[in-house]
């Protein structure tokens, strides 16, 4: 007998897009604010990080994108639901994220060889460039914090974007004020280590969200095993396998031994098994394959 069991998935897009929205716009904002503050200065290194952050802008209606995509219930199509879309977004911005570390990398090797552009630093600038900042820092909490909460991987992966901008933001701030005071090698000396910065969120992207694509174990199978061995009635269960993403939705599939010999009451024990699993994993999909309990395998595992 197999006994399935699909509990209602949490649907989160509509807050998800939301926080897309603002952010959208404040990233706009920014755009716009770094765009005046560097035909201001005449710098042009603050106007490619203008161009940067059009990615931020780019990524959000990436975000927007699939999240409408990323429907949890399922349809004659896609008996799974839909949720992956999402962390096919979310690799669209570690994509954009390479890009910006290249990006920062041939900047600042075209400032060194070129030996980089006069620029004029006047408190108007330096105060837009703080706001800018500022904006940057919100966005990056706000979303990372709203993430965290529904558990929404294109939030949390836009969140490490954005603080990749918050670290170009520093170095182009610091280099303006440092060619301001004459150390024109400064803005150049730190481009370095802040491209390994938005490398690293970039990596952290791509490590999130490719055991999700790749149906990674999300639960260990001994863990469940034992969660399930305490529901009376059952004698074993093995063959455990598990995929999906925690708070989300969780598939969870194994071969289950039970001492009842009627139906309803081995159906009963699946009943109280699957209760059980989602009361700790949270929304999950259950299929369970119920066998007799004189049944014997040469090897029966995990």
């Amino acid at each position: 007998m197999v006994n399935t069991s699909l509990s209602s998935t949490r649907d989160t897009r509509h807050a998800v897009q939301r926080v897309l929205l603002i952010t959208l716009a404040l990233n706009l904002t920014v755009v716009m604010l770094k765009a005046i503050v560097g035909l201001m200065t005449g710098s042009l290194s603050l106007l490619a990080d203008a161009l940067h952050s059009v990615t931020d802008s780019a990524n959000n209606v990436l975000g927007l994108t699939t999240n409408r995509l990323a429907d949890p219930e399922p349809d004659r199509d896609h008996p799974y639901g839909h949720q992956k879309y999402e962390a096919i977004g979310a690799l669209g911005i570690a994509a954009f994220l390479g890009i910006a570390c290249f990006e920062i990398l041939k900047s600042a090797v075209e400032r060194i060889l070129s030996g980089g552009n006069p620029v004029t630093m006047g408190a108007n600038a330096l105060w837009i460039m703080l706001a800018v900042l500022g904006i940057n820092i919100f966005v990056a909490i706000y979303e990372r914090r709203v993430g965290l909460a529904l558990n929404s991987k294109i939030l949390i992966a836009d969140a490490h974007h954005t603080m990749s901008d918050i670290w170009t933001t520093i170095v182009v701030l610091a280099g303006l004020i440092g060619v301001w005071q004459g150390l024109t090698w400064l803005d150049i000396a730190l481009a370095f280590p802040v491209a390994i910065l938005v490398f690293k969120s970039g990596w952290t992207v791509l490590r999130e969200n490719l055991p999700w694509l790749v149906d990674e174990m999300a639960i260990a199978p001994e863990a469940i095993h034992i969660q399930v061995m305490q529901v009376p009635g059952v004698i074993n269960c093995h063959n455990i396998a598990s995929r999906g993403l925690l708070g989300r939705q969780v598939f969870i599939d194994m071969h289950m031994v039970v001492q009842p010999t009627d139906i309803r009451a081995a159906h009963n024990i699946t009943e109280a098994v699957e209760n059980r699993l989602e009361e700790i994993y949270g929304p999950a999909r259950i299929t369970i394959h119920v066998e007799p309990r004189e049944y014997t395998e040469e090897t029966i595992t995990y």
